[in-house]
């Protein structure tokens, strides 16, 4: 490891003690790396600004913070246990190439602001996938609730058969929940869109930093003024980033409850798309939806992670050491959850219902409801009109597309108002 930046002299570093201290914060720190770079880059700007670095100094340390960003992603530059984490790896590199200019990046921030400033950029970027991959998983479902807004399909309440519904209802369903889950999202991106940049360990600096200056060139949308809060905010956003995305994995898990039921031979209404299935190890004539069960298990991840980062929390003021533990828990949380909701929009797209199966499970006991409205319509009274309808010998095998004809109430088949949900999709900023 490359010497650390806090090592004071005389003072012996047991590699113990550092291996715990340190445990897998490189390697949890390329994910954060770029951002980190960006941040650097944006903070070099700020200093010579105010005087601190010269116009060469500042073109140097853009440069290699270029080069540096290049290499990382290219594979060249490993972070590695070669240094304590991602920003002493950025420093050392940089006074390696550059001598005192290097130096002076570190003039007025703080590990800890460096690692706020990264956080939330990387946030910003997650959330905004989880705003695209909501919105377009709304606009499938739209487009197919009105395809297959009258193809008839069992309705279910306790997993029993309730009554009459159809295709156009569910996928109306997926459309609302997934608007819902966009909106979310990008109102935490706004939350979440505030630069700690220059805040330092909490208390500020005695630099007349251009704040403003860094918020516009990393493309905040304000400042997060009190350098005291920056570090009280830390855990606090990115619970509320980890609910956003939990927010859609909660609506994914109940989907694909829906298609394991589903597909199996017992109802047998959907057919999924053959790479969404594995085949069984030892029985032939299997083909298992483990990709829509290992969907319905992602939301256990974002749980996990957010209960994680609430226990670090019962903290005072200023920064504590505990939130470094906080990083490895969002990266689980928004790596298995957006691996999750990448897949669901070919799901939904390429999905094939068997309305031959739906129509056949559609029993004379599902149509009651319907009778006992219609009577209470001609003016029975509900009880009594509920009461006669519960009779079985008053069943018969009605016709499912005047059922849901007649399903005239708002949201409802014959109502569904698909485009109202168009239009509050298309009021959602893009991210």
């Amino acid at each position: 490891m490359s010497d650390l930046l806090w090592q004071k002299p005389g003072v012996k570093v047991d590699a113990r003690i550092q291996q715990f201290l340190a445990g897998e914060d490189v390697i949890l720190d390329r994910e954060f790396f770029v951002f980190d770079i960006q941040a650097s880059r944006a903070h070099a700007q700020g200093l010579q600004r105010i005087g601190i670095l010269t116009a060469d100094e500042l073109a140097g340390l853009e440069r290699e913070l270029d080069v540096l960003a290049d290499e990382f992603r290219a594979g060249n530059f490993i972070l590695d246990e070669h240094f304590e984490d991602g920003h002493s790896a950025i420093e050392a590199r940089l006074v390696e190439r550059l001598g005192d200019a290097g130096q002076k990046i570190h003039t007025g921030r703080s590990r800890n602001d460096q690692i706020l400033v990264a956080t939330r950029l990387w946030l910003k970027d997650r959330l905004a996938r989880v705003v695209a991959l909501s919105r377009e998983s709304a606009e499938i479902a739209l487009a197919r609730a009105e395809a297959e807004a009258s193809v008839p399909l069992p309705g279910y309440t306790h997993l029993q058969r309730a009554v009459v519904s159809s295709l156009g209802m569910w996928w109306a369903a997926w459309a609302e929940g997934f608007i819902d889950n966009a909106l979310r999202a990008r109102q935490t991106l706004e939350w979440v869109d505030a630069n700690p940049l220059g805040s330092a360990a909490g208390y500020g600096v005695n630099l007349p930093l251009d704040r403003d200056h860094t918020t516009a060139a990393l493309g905040f949308g304000r400042m997060q003024v009190s350098a005291a809060y920056a570090q009280l905010s830390r855990g606090k956003f990115e619970m509320a980033a980890i609910e956003a995305l939990s927010s859609a994995l909660l609506d994914l898990r109940r989907l694909a409850w829906d298609l394991s039921l589903f597909t199996s031979a017992e109802f047998s209404f959907v057919a999924l798309p053959p790479q969404y299935t594995t085949g069984s190890s030892i029985m032939p004539n299997k083909r298992n939806p483990d990709v829509i069960e290992l969907m319905r298990a992602s939301y256990s991840a974002a749980a996990a992670a957010r209960t994680e980062i609430e226990q670090l929390l019962s903290l005072p003021s200023g920064y504590h050491r505990d939130l470094q533990f906080s990083k490895g828990a969002i990266f689980h949380a928004f790596g298995r959850g957006l691996g999750a909701l990448e897949l669901l929009p070919d799901l939904l797209r390429n999905l094939e219902w068997r309305s031959d199966a739906m129509r056949a499970a559609l029993d004379p006991s599902m149509y009651a409801t319907d009778l006992a409205v219609d009577l209470a319509r001609e003016g029975l009274p509900f009880r009594e009109a509920y009461r006669q309808a519960a009779d079985p010998a008053r069943w018969a095998q009605g016709d499912p597309e005047a059922s849901l004809a007649a399903r005239v109430s708002p949201g409802a088949a014959a109502d569904l108002r698909l485009q109202v949900l168009k239009q509050r999709l298309e009021a959602i900023p893009a991210a």
